[in-house]
């Protein structure tokens, strides 16, 4: 099965451009200083001169009248009929007629007049028309030696990993994205966004969830986007079936500002609810509610659930001053960390993790990975981001915590404050 997450396809080489016209900027020159072998021809000098007054004044057009016809004389060079089509191509480039640019630098490489230099800048830049032209295998032919120089940008690797995924071959196309990230790492740049897009789209189009996972938790690390936490959360979630476990998991949808279907809303509140926190579950729908989230078929309903949830949640915060002496003189844990659960839900993110802190201290906490949580949470909520990654970097330690919960977790944690 193929789920669409996203289709490079609406977005061809959205780079070549820029680096195309970038590295197009340089003009190409002759010199009188030239040596033997590499001076333009008394025959075509007159035209070649005015050809580059004319592209000094940026009249290309004019460019092209002087050069017409230029390469039919007789008596030529290679090195001057190397030069009038390396003029041409410039010339094309600035009008923006990259089929016919790469027509005449063609013919500029094949004449054999260029340095060594010159015919790797020329490669280097038929390597971008050509992949403009969309004339891909074109292209990843000039790529390869392109990529193979010194010279060899990031986004070379880059456009290599576009032109393949266009030529439908994942593979090579995953080879290259892994390419251009070195590549970029090594220049101490981040790497594309686009990269990871690659994979993930393989990914879905192949119907292997597994990468498409992993092509999510690396876009989640270079962006941090909603729409990706979004779409992780939903995978790791469609194979859980442990009621805590998939309740854990939509608290890192929530607190990602990643949750935006009604019935992950009205799920969330009823497992919290279940689990004895009213106060977040009313939370959780009165968001809901308040942005618009949820569908008018299921207003009704959710207003009920709401107002039991707020019924149940306002007994738990007159009853807090009980809980706290209750808890205080409890020499285990447990009722210091419910105390704590109660606080969150209610708002009083300091109050939480004073509570849970101590009931931590104390010890016999029947479910340590959700006091690190809550603790963590409130943390976060307080923007005391150093010590909510403090409280999530403990989860490791529980055991038998769900190895599916404890990455999200990891991950959140490490995009804390991002």
């Amino acid at each position: 099965m193929s789920h669409s997450i996203f289709d490079m396809r609406r977005h061809p080489l959205a780079l070549c451009l820029c680096a195309l016209m970038g590295f197009a900027a340089v003009a190409p020159a002759y010199s009188a200083d030239k040596p033997k072998g590499q001076e333009i021809s008394r025959a075509i000098a007159k035209e070649m001169t005015a050809a580059q007054k004319a592209m000094a004044a940026n009249q290309w057009t004019e460019v092209l009248k002087n050069l017409d016809g230029l390469d039919t004389r007789s008596g030529l060079t290679a090195y001057d009929k190397t030069k009038i089509n390396d003029f041409r191509g410039y010339s094309y480039v600035k009008l923006n007629k990259l089929k016919e640019a790469e027509g005449a630098y063609e013919a500029a490489i094949a004449a054999g007049g260029y340095t060594s230099e010159e015919l790797a800048r020329t490669t280097h830049l038929l390597f971008q028309v050509a992949a403009q032209n969309q004339q891909n295998a074109k292209a990843i032919e000039y790529g390869k030696t392109v990529t193979e120089s010194s010279q060899a940008t990031p986004n070379d690797f880059l456009v290599m990993a576009q032109l393949y995924y266009l030529q439908k071959d994942c593979k090579n196309s995953g080879v290259w994205s892994d390419k251009a990230v070195a590549a970029y790492r090594k220049a101490n740049e981040a790497p594309k966004e686009v990269l990871y897009q690659i994979k993930l789209q393989c990914a879905s189009d192949a119907g292997d969830t597994g990468a498409m996972k992993a092509g999510l938790y690396d876009l989640i690390h270079v962006t941090n986007k909603t729409s990706y936490w979004n779409n992780l959360i939903r995978l790791e979630r469609q194979d859980e079936r442990d009621d805590k476990n998939t309740l854990m998991i939509y608290r890192i949808m929530y607190d990602t500002n990643s949750m935006n279907a009604d019935t992950d809303y009205i799920e969330m509140a009823q497992l919290l609810g279940d689990a004895g926190l009213p106060g977040e579950a009313a939370a959780v729908l009165d968001k809901a509610m308040s942005t618009n989230q949820i569908k008018d078929e299921h207003k009704e309903r959710t207003t009920r659930l709401l107002n039991a949830l707020k019924t149940r949640a306002d007994a738990d915060k007159k009853g807090l001053p009980g809980l706290e002496a209750e808890a205080s003189k409890n020499p285990a844990g447990q009722a210091d960390v419910k105390l704590g659960e109660v606080y969150f839900g209610a708002g009083d993110y300091q109050n939480a993790v004073t509570a849970i802190n101590r009931g931590i201290g104390k010890g016999q906490v029947k479910d340590l990975d959700q006091a690190y949580v809550y603790l963590g949470r409130a943390d976060a909520a307080l923007k005391n981001n150093a010590e909510a990654k403090k409280a999530f970097e403990k989860l490791k330690t529980v055991p038998n915590i769900s190895p599916r919960v404890l990455k999200l977790w990891e991950l959140y944690s490490d995009k804390l404050g991002s």
